[in-house]
């Protein structure tokens, strides 16, 4: 926190007693927020805040750099947000309904897991490492199997349940330990039932879910990728910090929905219908 508000200062180009009459606080009081001898108040990150807008300050892009690990290559660096703080050993208990089923989720990029949980009371955000070593990995490449696999563990293929289809992507990652593929973006509820319902084709979905780019996952899905999962890091994210990480979230869930309009005019024409993916020979 303070090597964040110092940074604000000093993007604003301002010295501490500027700085400090701008947010209506004392030099002390900026002087111990920068040292770390004191933490802001909820008033006084608000007005931290509303500053950064006003001064056009980047805040959300601060953040998110502030918590990236430094490149390690002799290390697999993945990062995970908890709505309030892991206990216990890590397991896979995450809901079901997530985008491989239930397990632990790490991401490649910091913006996913601290934008998921920017809206939570007391979110914790976690670098980890994990050792691939022994582990079974499914890769899911950019494409329809995984797009099905999601709607399938999301509950959006219930109509086609007792066909080929339904029964391929049941049994698609069984036995393996460790999920990868690709982030869908907030939308995916909305894309997935016009795909099911026929009204968008599986370019269009391919191209609606992945609009975003926002990096690839890793679910440990069995006990054994769990133990294999190392915390190096953990950070309690402050109401200064959440509060530009909403607007980020706001801003980028307005992105993709324009995106996605975009993309559903301009593909279309383009692919297969659901109907004529189920009547073919069962491959999506």
């Amino acid at each position: 926190m303070r090597e964040l508000i110092r940074e604000i200062r000093q993007k604003a180009g301002m010295n501490q007693e500027q700085f400090a009459n701008a947010l209506g606080t004392t030099v002390l009081s900026i002087n111990r927020w920068e040292n770390g001898k004191n933490f802001p108040t909820k008033m006084a990150q608000k007005h931290l805040a509303s500053f950064c807008k006003e001064y056009h300050i980047p805040l959300a892009e601060m953040v998110i750099r502030s918590v990236e690990f430094p490149n390690d290559n002799d290390r697999f660096i993945l990062y995970h947000g908890s709505k309030s703080g892991l206990t216990g050993d890590i397991a896979p208990i995450s809901r079901a309904e997530c985008d491989f089923g239930r397990g632990f989720y790490m991401g490649t990029s910091t913006i996913q897991p601290l934008t998921l949980i920017c809206a939570e009371a007391s979110p914790v955000f976690y670098t980890v490492e994990l050792d691939l070593t022994g582990l079974k990995v499914l890769s899911v490449d950019l494409d329809m199997d995984w797009a099905m696999l999601i709607a399938y563990h999301r509950k959006e293929m219930e109509a086609a349940k007792g066909t080929a289809l339904y029964e391929k992507y049941a049994s698609f990652a069984a036995g393996y330990d460790v999920i990868t593929g690709y982030i869908a973006n907030d939308r995916m509820y909305t894309e997935l039932a016009s795909f099911f319902n026929g009204t968008l084709t599986d370019t269009a979905l391919l191209h609606c879910l992945s609009a975003l780019e926002l990096g690839k996952q890793y679910v440990a899905v069995t006990e054994k990728a769990c133990r294999q999962i190392r915390i190096l890091k953990e950070k309690k994210l402050s109401m200064l910090e959440l509060s530009a990480l909403m607007d980020l979230s706001v801003a980028r869930r307005k992105e993709g929905v324009a995106l996605a309009k975009e993309i559903e005019v301009k593909y279309r024409r383009e692919g297969r219908f659901f109907d004529e993916i189920l009547r073919g020979d069962g491959n999506a």
